[in-house]
């Protein structure tokens, strides 16, 4: 009985499967930031604006990409879609590991090779959303929903801990070459699921298409108020966040071993706050989940007046509990209230709309800093966080969801 409470999705074989893959290229994925950032700084003259640059390089295909994504997953099968999207992840990340390793990668193979994984994951994320409706029970959609999050906490932990030591005594090569043995242990675990048959394909053109999707997307208020908050979100606090703290870590925490121990705790976080969502039920799932965020400022400024690496681990590890409620309330709530026909389309205008000026964020944060200083750039982060969700508390279909009721649009 009380597996069934806990961990009661994972009884069912598709998803277990569908765990047991993204547990390890969780793991992988975190792994990923420590070993890129300090690849790059290791490159001659980087700096905090080529870290940006990179990440920036990554995410401006992720953005173009995803509405394709989108409309691919509800058109030609979700797990089809996602089976591509980690094997051309998987390609990437092992010709850059290789490439750290036996040879001087410039700036541009990272830039390039990084603009891969990132076009993969436009492509996988919007049918992940998706696909998860598809393998398990509706009764446990929650509880699959909290596990799929833990499964990128976890890795947040475990994924962050390793690269920062193995950056310390060997390569970062050999992290990337992790994560890419990561993306073929999920194409292994996509490819055992028993699935339907893919949808047949469909009369309407891919902007008919689209334009449901957005039709789908602008009908409900409570959607995109709650997206276009995260997009200014991921630019003002989470692109800062990355950038400068690798280059924070290196200059005045004692270098990887730091900057991993951080992310690591914030990994820790969202655990704590997955496992949690495992057994809370929570009446106003919105509601609860935007409040979560303001835990926000504290990483931020402990990071701006450059606290010892166990304050910063705590802010970062309440930053992480946050993640962790907010998304296990948001995937829900949007599969439960978006016609499945339609969920990875809108689930793309989702991802698209969150993350359509991180790259901007990552572009910017470098000279931004230089010219008003790293510590002004963590208050304005702060500050919006804190305003941001004051004014999603005033949206009546934010305040008025129910969990499993739907609300006005």
């Amino acid at each position: 009985m009380r597996f069934e409470k806990w961990l009661g999705a994972l009884r069912e074989r598709n998803f277990r499967l569908y765990f047991m893959g993204q547990l390890t290229s969780a793991v992988g994925t975190g792994m990923t930031p420590v070993a890129l950032s300090f690849a790059v700084l290791a490159l001659p003259h980087g700096s905090a604006s080529d870290v940006g640059a990179v990440l920036a390089a990554e995410t401006v295909p992720l953005v173009i990409f995803l509405l394709l994504g989108g409309v691919a997953g509800d058109r030609l099968g979700r797990r089809r879609v996602m089976l591509g999207a980690d094997v051309l992840r998987a390609s990437a990340q092992t010709a850059l590991g290789a490439w750290i390793l036996f040879g001087h990668p410039p700036l541009w193979g990272f830039l390039v090779l990084s603009a891969l994984v990132g076009s993969g994951t436009a492509f996988f994320v919007p049918a992940l959303t998706g696909l998860i409706p598809q393998i398990v029970s509706p009764e446990r959609l929650r509880q699959a929903n909290a596990l799929n999050g833990l499964s990128f906490s976890i890795g947040g932990i475990v994924g962050p801990s390793v690269a920062g030591v193995i950056v310390a005594v060997a390569s970062p090569g050999w992290a990337i070459l992790a994560d890419a043995l990561s993306y073929v242990v999920s194409v292994a675990s996509l490819a055992a699921l028993r699935m339907g048959p893919a949808p047949q394909s469909t009369p309407e053109s891919f902007f008919a298409q689209l334009h449901r999707g957005w039709s789908e997307f602008w009908g409900r208020t409570w959607l995109w108020s709650i997206v276009l908050s995260a997009s200014m979100f991921n630019l003002v606090t989470i692109a800062p966040y990355f950038v400068f703290g690798a280059v924070i870590a290196k200059e005045s925490l004692g270098g990887a071993t730091a900057w991993g121990t951080i992310l690591a705790a914030q990994g820790a976080g969202a655990v704590l706050g997955g496992i949690t969502m495992l057994r809370v039920h929570i009446k106003r799932p919105l509601v609860a989940g935007g409040l979560s965020l303001l835990v926000w400022p504290f990483p931020l400024l402990a990071l701006a007046y450059v606290a010892p690496v166990p304050v910063i681990a705590i802010g970062a590890f309440l930053g992480g509990a946050s993640f962790a409620v907010f998304d296990t309330q948001w995937q829900t709530t949007m599969q439960r209230e978006v016609p499945a026909e339609v969920l990875s389309r809108v689930s793309a205008y989702d991802w698209f709309g969150s993350l359509v000026f991180l790259p901007v964020g990552y572009a910017i944060a470098g000279p931004v800093a230089s010219v008003v200083g790293i510590r002004t750039v963590f208050f304005a982060g702060t500050a919006y966080m804190c305003a941001a969700v004051a004014a999603l508390m005033l949206v009546p279909s934010i305040r008025h969801m129910r969990a499993g009721t739907g609300a006005a649009t």
